[in-house]
């Protein structure tokens, strides 16, 4: 994950090619209810990081100040709803899931917008890009008034993507705890 980006632009093939990589995400009963909001102009970018970070004292204390030069963010944007109706079609209202959301042991529309948002990453490392997945703490309403987001779907995060700078390397403060073993996690027919 790349916390400090350098000012120089994205290639618009490498990021169209990230992108549609992004597109292919699963999809549970292929209802495909993923949209990528792509924020790649510098206006756009200043919003994004307006509607997040209004307190500019806060901003100016931020550890990662090279994660404002991103010059590309995506927002992957689930939309429940499009999940809801294609389990209502004939070939899958038999699951009870065309019911509401209620009806649903897991939110796959957030399940398959993780999956893409994990595709967006790899691809970018692919194309010899930086990106760090990042979640919306504050100002997610501020972001789907400016963006004029549909009310339909929900943001689940931001992918900030561009060419990592020097301070690039710097790992988050979360990278000293130790990674569980793996007889810890991996469990082999039962628990």
């Amino acid at each position: 994950m790349v916390r400090s980006f350098s000012t120089r632009p994205v290639d618009p093939d490498a990021l169209a090619r990230v992108l549609d990589l992004g597109r292919r995400a699963p999809s549970a009963g292929f209802a495909q209810g993923l949209d990528l909001l792509v924020l790649d102009t510098p206006a756009a970018v200043a919003t994004y990081w307006d509607c997040t970070f209004v307190d500019a004292a806060a901003r100016a204390r931020f550890r990662w100040q090279g994660l404002f030069r991103a010059p590309v963010l995506v927002l992957p944007l689930s939309s429940a709803p499009a999940y809801v109706g294609r389990y209502a079609e004939a070939d899958k209202a038999a699951t009870g899931l065309g019911a509401d959301t209620a009806a649903w042991p897991v939110p796959y529309w957030d399940v398959d917008a993780g999956m893409a948002a994990m595709l967006l990453l790899l691809g970018a490392v692919d194309e010899g890009l930086g990106a760090l997945f990042f979640g919306i703490f504050r100002g997610a309403d501020a972001l789907v008034e400016a963006f004029g987001i549909p009310s339909s779907h929900r943001p689940i995060g931001t992918i900030a993507l561009g060419h990592p700078d020097a301070g690039a390397a710097e790992a988050g403060r979360s990278a000293g705890r130790a990674r569980r073993p793996f007889s810890e996690v991996v469990h082999r027919n039962g628990w």
